[in-house]
């Protein structure tokens, strides 16, 4: 029974994650495919970052945006990435409840971040493909870093808004998380305190968010259509639209993931297919998103090439 009356309750020192299986045949398996996905997370993305700093061709506000894209994908899967992998044989899956405060404040910011920076990603391609003469002006650097700056801030207010009130929750009974990484649909199952101003605040602040998100990105590519249709020549038109393709897979694979996560009536909450879903937007996704913009980017290609060349 939830306590709605406001005493004191016991305060947790730990909470207990329960991982993605206890299953002790596949546990080895899971752990070395994982740790696999993880390695690539980290060569691809740091990989990226690099790549776009040391490459003078890459100095444009598309890979400035791109870099900060790797990043996010790199932050907020390495704040879960490697104590679900230690989780995985490790007899003591306990983590501190600052710690676990940490590790959500630390995922939430970031992947708010990418959450917005995919549709400052939108706006960039409208600028260069509906005016790129002026491309360069319009999106200056410091016109890119106020954007990134914005980016930040409101992720890591909207973090600061969760993390304070489902931290400040009681949790008096069980400290056992179905899941894998501290997230909010678990936690707030074990409060034994109201939950309704979380849920209502999730809905409210992550749906205007989400909104904002996708609004921007449909509003920029609308744009870019009317901008791509002008263009006289079908191979104009097919070479101005390809530098979106890249964004548009990354935008869908992402938004349509958070989108499952998030926005589902609490009865509909399901723990195993809650974990999934969440292993493929934390991990599998900051996997994806360099691989499809290395493969399907010849300027990328082009730069990875003569770094191959020089050494």
């Amino acid at each position: 029974q939830r306590r709605m009356d406001g005493e004191n309750c016991s305060s947790l020192t730990e909470f207990h994650l329960l991982g993605i299986t206890n299953n002790p045949e596949i546990k080895a398996a899971v752990f070395i495919m994982f740790q696999v996905v993880y390695i690539i997370i980290l060569v691809a993305n740091l990989g990226m970052i690099i790549l776009i700093r040391m490459d003078s061709q890459l100095q444009t506000p598309m890979y400035f945006f791109l870099s900060h894209l790797s990043f996010c994908d790199l932050c907020y899967s390495t704040a879960i990435g490697p104590k679900m992998l230690v989780d995985l044989l490790a007899k003591d899956k306990s983590i501190s409840f600052y710690g676990c405060a940490l590790q959500f404040f630390i995922f939430c910011v970031f992947a708010d971040s990418e959450c917005l920076l995919l549709a400052v990603m939108a706006f960039d391609r409208y600028k260069a493909i509906s005016n790129p003469l002026l491309y360069t002006v319009n999106m200056s650097s410091s016109v890119c870093s106020v954007l990134m700056a914005g980016v930040y801030l409101v992720g890591t207010v909207d973090a600061l808004i969760h993390t304070t009130l489902t931290f400040r929750l009681c949790f008096c009974g069980s400290n056992e998380i179905n899941h894998f990484f501290c997230d909010i649909p678990p936690l707030l199952l074990l409060s034994c305190s109201d939950t309704q101003v979380n849920e209502l605040v999730i809905f409210t602040i992550f749906g205007f968010i989400e909104l904002s998100t996708i609004s921007g990105v449909l509003v920029s590519y609308c744009y870019i259509i009317f901008s791509v249709l002008k263009i006289h020549s079908a191979e104009g038109r097919f070479k101005a639209f390809s530098t979106c393709t890249s964004h548009l897979t990354a935008v869908a694979v992402f938004q349509g993931t958070m989108l499952f996560m998030y926005f589902r009536p609490s009865s509909a909450y399901s723990p195993d297919q809650d974990k999934m879903t969440s292993l493929f937007y934390t991990l599998v996704i900051p996997m994806l998103n360099p691989l499809i913009y290395s493969l399907r980017n010849k300027d990328v290609k082009g730069a990875l090439e003569k770094l191959k060349n020089k050494r």
